[in-house]
């Protein structure tokens, strides 16, 4: 092997450990006692093997932890405001792409530029809308502040404007009108990045906890990062090993949606379209 090819694997080998051992450290400590945590010694597999946190987190206890309810209003909202991204993005990045509209470059500009915006500054004013409409505590504000992204736009415009446009006329000539051409011919041809675009979306809103944190306050409609971070600062302050069993738990979903749809992932990243 090359003296390159051995640098090259031994620095993808150490990036890979710093990246798992935390998670390993989350998943070990979350079989661990209290008392064990937070021992001086470390040891990265329990001494003393448990299930009383996982046992804490869904049977009860003296902590209320509605942990199915959270767990359904992370996968809801999740897959929700996916199909939302999923709908809105395709077909604007098809309008900036294939159709003729009016003030198409502008509109692309003003796309690309919103993503030089931190969104953190918007947060503020998208709450004090929200709360306008009373839609604080609702599916709603946990929802729809995710479908107006502009990267998967952007993303998008990248892959169809590689789309043969002859493709699209020959459809045209067959009799297919605007609204078949984006269903039937472009779309099935973008499977690999509309795939992408949706793991990123889902786990991009799965792993949100500010947003949801802020705009909910009521303990039943919390998603399960927010409720990790209510319970960090609250009831589970003092017991790390029930706080590392909610956040694995929090981890476990995201992790298995990635690994099922890598494969989409990493052909999306090495094609570039429909080539002429």
């Amino acid at each position: 092997m090359k003296p390159s090819k051995i640098f090259y694997v031994l620095l993808a080998s150490l990036l890979g450990i710093i990246f798992i051992l935390p998670m390993l450290w989350m998943f070990s400590n979350s079989f661990k006692t209290d008392a064990e945590v937070m021992a001086p010694v470390f040891h990265l597999l329990p001494q003393e093997f448990t299930w009383d946190n996982f046992h804490t987190i869904f049977v009860g206890g003296d902590v209320e932890v509605p942990i199915f309810r959270w767990i359904f209003n992370s996968f809801f909202v999740g897959f929700a405001a996916t199909v939302l991204v999923l709908l809105l993005d395709t077909m604007a990045a098809y309008a900036l792409t294939k159709l003729d509209i009016p003030f198409k470059k502008t509109l692309f500009a003003l796309f690309i530029s919103s993503l030089m915006v931190p969104g953190i500054i918007s947060f503020l004013p998208q709450y004090l809308s929200f709360s306008n409409l009373n839609l604080i505590n609702t599916y709603y504000v946990l929802i729809l502040p995710y479908s107006g992204g502009a990267l998967g736009v952007f993303l998008l415009i990248q892959f169809f404007q590689s789309f043969p446009h002859e493709i699209i006329e020959a459809a045209r000539i067959d009799g297919a009108n605007k609204w078949h051409v984006f269903t039937s011919v472009l779309l099935p041809s973008s499977v690999s990045i509309v795939t992408t675009l949706a793991i990123f979306t889902f786990m991009n809103v799965f792993n949100d906890y500010v947003w949801p944190f802020f705009t909910v306050t009521d303990l039943e409609m919390r998603t399960l990062t927010a409720g990790v971070a209510v319970m960090a600062t609250g009831s589970f302050t003092a017991s790390y090993g029930k706080l590392m069993a909610l956040a694995t738990l929090s981890t476990i979903p995201t992790l298995i949606i990635f690994l099922i749809g890598q494969k989409q992932f990493i052909q999306s990243i090495t094609a570039t379209g429909v080539k002429q």
